[in-house]
């Protein structure tokens, strides 16, 4: 009879480590899983925007590099520990300290001897990863055809290739200084290294090792003294970047001698590790310890102190000439035009008909303003919203250009109140509705915008001229995702916009285009609900086969994306382009090593009363090129980049790291060519510049007594004033162009207050024309006027000043605020009309309580020392320029409000035939009535906005403005 043992039941012990592994199992899993949907996803997205290649190398290149890094580090750390245990000496007598270090040791040695490679390989694969662009510019880049006046070295030297060599020599140095450090640590611990009784002890095998690694890590830092020659080309010295005098003359030689030494010091530990001599190098190194001091330090302060101080501006003029040429052609305004400009400051009449056209066509809207009118009289809903700040534009109308402030109608789901479920803010209120436009120049009577494009659905002269798409789902506040698309046949979901046909409340659409990745399938619906945290798109019935998921709408972050390595303008603004909405998206490449030219922030440079400071990777740059512009479809989020700037040899670089991502500037359309602009944050730093370094020679420079700064905004004296947009001619030019301008006064000194008066005036050609695929002549152009010295103009401050000191103007602001109005000054413009400079400050009038609603009433002008305040900006010119300055404002047939069309019926008077009718008497009574209509219509008008009554808001708002013009015309009598 056969008999079995029973199995034996496992232990708790076994039991917990099973349980432990599987749950260790299930864990990865799970985070392999969570990593696979974090990247297929994103591979989801870059390939139905046809830019998986732009994902698909920065993988590529990341995984190289870290492989390159990790290797790099681990196997020379790895060899190293393995030589100095091998070749440790068996039979060497070891003190009893050191006994116990190895009984400690010895348990963990081999756990270290791969650990320690592994732990810092991971570091440097991870640091070399990050350095993975650094890296692939080099192997792309090229030469410029511009060299530097100190080495005759290509400019692309400095820009692709010292970046480099300095992360290539910092990391193998790293490598270096680590080994050297284990191979001594491991050497002592086993005896190679013995350090008693007075001496150190060094055994063959590791005073070989340890001297190949010292002369290894000296002939590194020989090469990095080598390579830091060139860095003194990017390198603050005085008052330039760049080498001076002394770094001429004593560093860059200095280095030059230091590097050869530390050479020949590497040398002598190489003979060390064969002739096991240790006092040649030890010396040697000690005298080039001692060099470097003198030579490195020393020397350059002898130079400086007793040789450049006492002359600097002769000794440093040559170098000064340097940066000033080196700084120009980095921020490309070498070609600049300066006209010197003696500004007329007498006006009379008839002196602007040579600038009838530049007077028409001066933007009396301000785009930061008129926001909350544009809201109130475009909204239609709570759900739609518009920008704070509207954006600048042109369009050709009845074979004109006509400046146009423009603002996109786009979802706001924030408001959507008890509507706001998944269902609605997912899958039904999807997207915007339409672009509206307005004239910059005009206004309506009662002070609102003249729109050319408005409504849902739209209307105005885009809807009158080729087929015109209003639909926007991607914009700058549109919804974190929709889920749109169905099959055809399919009841559509989508609230197109709130009106509809044969008395419906709406209108509903479905999304045909190509917007974004399939959610049609369940593992992409799982993938994305893992994604966004949202279960409801793994169970939906509103995700059908058809549904694409939009995300990342925004067109900053959608191009940010497909094109890394450009900084992208603060500003995005939206077009209509070939009958589709689109936003245009100007894209810099940058540097920070071009040689001589002078770093500048860019958070600082850009940032002003209308931009805050943006946030920035690398924020130091001395070098910009406005290399790409872009545009995203407002319908399906396509992205496509033009190369503006095709000789720009960082564009260049990149396109070979990323090829065929990068259309040629002959493929836009003659439609887009004339909406792209020269851009905002661009000229800013180029104006920042241009304060320093609008002078031409060294002697100009080292005076330091022309140096300019843009001044504060006039109503924010802690921000800098932005550049404005506007239809000028400039003189010199034969006719108004689209331009930008900025104003500069004088740098303050430290510890003053500048002097707000007018330095200097520039401008910048902004009209790329319409022509497909060709710049217009004279785009980008950069015009300086350099105000003449003898002929003050004040500058915008000062003009503010002057405004608001007006006894005459301030009465006249005192009516404006009766009741609960305020008043709000629209953009201060500067503009050289009349052989002098002309400033045009528009004044709304808002109520200081509930919706505000600016409306346009006034407009303030000044030349000389002649100031307005009149109705229209035609009227204030004439009384500026002796009744006829020769010229209109553009808004010549706005009328303001007539008294009589009021509420309150106008006092009679005494008529003549020959004279017509008396103005009504000025007396108390009337002015009681005046103000009683006012109050009236105001609280009439708060009420009519909580109803949402707009109709009976425009109603009072009317009797407002002419209880207010009454007022005016009885102050005037008066």
């Amino acid at each position: 009879m056969t008999t079995t043992s029973a199995p034996n039941p496992a232990t708790p012990r076994t039991s917990r480590r099973i349980i432990t592994i599987s749950l260790v199992i299930i864990a990865a899993i799970i985070a392999a899983f969570f990593v696979f949907a974090a990247l297929y996803t994103d591979f989801l997205w870059f390939d139905q925007l046809q830019f998986a290649n732009v994902l698909t190398t920065q993988w590529l290149a990341t995984a190289v590099m870290f492989v390159v890094g990790f290797l790099a580090m681990a196997v020379p750390l790895f060899i190293v520990i393995q030589l100095a245990y091998r070749l440790r000496p068996v039979y060497v007598r070891l003190s009893s300290q050191l006994d116990r270090y190895q009984e400690v040791i010895e348990p963990l040695r081999r756990l270290a001897m791969w650990g320690m490679p592994i732990f810092f390989g991971l570091f440097a694969g991870f640091a070399a990863a990050g350095n993975w662009e650094t890296v692939w510019l080099w192997f792309n880049g090229g030469a410029t055809g511009e060299v530097d006046p100190q080495f005759g070295m290509d400019t692309g030297f400095y820009l692709f290739a010292m970046p480099f060599y300095s992360i290539l020599l910092a990391f193998v140095s790293a490598v270096i200084l680590l080994s050297l450090i284990v191979t001594a640590l491991v050497s002592y611990l086993y005896g190679s290294v013995r350090i008693g009784q007075g001496e150190l002890r060094i055994s063959k095998p590791a005073r070989i090792q340890l001297a190949v690694l010292a002369g290894l890590y000296l002939l590194v830092q020989a090469a990095s003294l080598w390579l830091d020659r060139y860095k003194t080309l990017v390198t603050e010295e005085d008052r330039i970047t760049g080498a001076a005098y002394t770094s001429v003359n004593a560093t860059i030689p200095g280095m030059a001698i230091l590097a050869i030494l530390a050479a020949l010091v590497a040398i002598l530990f190489f003979v060390t590790a064969v002739i096991g001599r240790w006092r040649f190098p030890l010396v040697a190194t000690g005298l080039l310890i001692v060099a470097s001091l003198v030579v490195g330090i020393g020397y350059p302060w002898v130079v400086e102190t007793f040789q450049v101080k006492p002359n600097q501006n002769s000794f440093q003029a040559e170098f000064y000439q340097r940066n000033i040429d080196g700084t120009k052609d980095a921020y490309d305004i070498a070609d600049l035009e300066v006209t010197p400009f003696k500004a007329e400051t007498t006006a009379e009449a008839g002196q602007l008909r040579n600038d009838a056209e530049t007077t028409a066509s001066i933007r009396i809207l301000d785009p930061s303003i008129i926001s909350p009118t544009v809201q109130q009289l475009e909204q239609f809903r709570n759900y739609y919203q518009f920008q704070e700040t509207l954006d600048v534009d042109r369009y050709n109308i009845d074979g004109e250009m006509q400046d146009t402030v423009v603002a996109v109608r786009e979802l706001n789901v924030d408001k959507l109140g008890d509507s706001n479920s998944w269902n609605n803010r997912t899958a039904v209120y999807t997207h915007g509705y339409g672009l509206v436009a307005a004239a910059g120049n005009q206004r309506t009577s009662e002070g609102e915008p003249v729109f050319l494009e408005r409504g849902i659905p739209s209307s105005g002269f885009l809807t009158e001229g080729e087929e015109y798409e209003p639909r926007v789902y991607f914009g700058e506040n549109s919804p974190l995702y929709s889920i749109v698309g169905a099959p055809e046949g399919t009841d559509p979901v989508e609230i197109d916009y709130p009106r509809g046909k044969d008395g419906a409340n709406e209108t509903k659409n479905t999304f045909d285009g190509d917007g974004g990745p399939s959610v049609g399938n369940t593992l992409n619906k799982l993938l994305y609900a893992l994604k966004f945290q949202e279960a409801e798109i793994l169970f939906s019935d509103l995700v059908n086969d058809e549904s694409q998921i939009l995300y990342d709408r925004d067109p900053i972050s959608r191009v940010q994306k497909v094109a890394p390595y450009l900084e992208l303008d603060s500003d995005p603004y939206p077009s209509v382009v070939d009958g589709r909405v689109v936003w245009i998206v100007d894209g810099y490449t940058t540097s920070s090593t071009y040689p001589y030219s002078t770093s500048v922030s860019l958070s600082d440079a850009i940032a002003d009363s209308n931009t805050a400071a943006p946030n920035f990777a690398i924020d130091d740059i001395n070098y910009i090129r406005n290399s790409v512009k872009a545009t995203v479809d407002a319908y399906d989020g396509s992205v496509t980049l033009y190369a503006w700037d095709d000789e720009d040899p960082i564009l260049k670089a990149w396109q070979k790291v990323y090829p065929a991502t990068v259309e040629p500037i002959s493929e836009m359309s003659a439609d887009l060519m004339s909406h792209v602009r020269y851009p905002t944050d661009l000229f800013k730093v180029q104006r920042e510049i241009l304060g320093v370094y609008h002078v031409d020679t060294a002697g100009s420079f080292a005076q330091q007594d022309n140096r300019w700064q843009t001044p504060n905004d006039p109503r924010n004296d802690n921000q800098l004033q932005p550049p404005y947009y506007l239809s000028m001619q400039m003189p010199g030019q034969d006719s108004p162009r689209f331009s930008m301008f900025s104003t500069f006064i004088p740098a303050s000194s430290q510890g003053t207050t500048s002097r707000n008066v007018l330095m200097g005036y520039l401008a910048v050609d902004s009209d790329a024309g319409a022509t497909a695929g060709e710049k217009a002549d004279g785009y980008g152009q950069l015009r300086m006027l350099e105000i003449d010295a003898d002929t003050t103009v004040p500058g915008p401050g000062q003009v503010q000043n002057t405004f608001d000191s007006d006894t005459t103007i301030a009465d006249k602001l005192n009516v404006l605020t009766l009741g609960k109005s305020e008043v709000k000054y629209g953009n201060l413009l500067t503009l050289p009309v009349g052989g002098g400079l002309l400033y045009v400050q528009p004044v709304y009038v808002q109520s200081s309580e509930g919706t505000q609603l600016p409306l346009l009433q006034k407009v303030l002008v000044t030349f000389g020392d002649s100031i307005a305040f009149e109705d229209t900006l035609t009227a204030a010119l004439d009384v500026i320029f002796g009744g006829d300055s020769g010229a209109s404002g553009g808004d010549e047939e706005v009328e303001p409000v007539d008294p009589g069309d009021g509420t309150n019926p106008p006092d009679e008077g005494t008529t003549d035939p020959d004279e017509g009718t008396t103005p009504p008497p000025a007396d108390a009574d009337a002015r009681e009535t005046a103000l009683a209509a006012a109050q009236q219509a105001l609280t009439d008008r708060d009420a009519a906005l909580k109803s949402g009554d707009l109709t009976a808001f425009a109603e009072a708002d009317k009797r407002l403005t002419a209880a207010i013009t009454d007022l005016l015309a009885l102050e005037s009598a008066e």
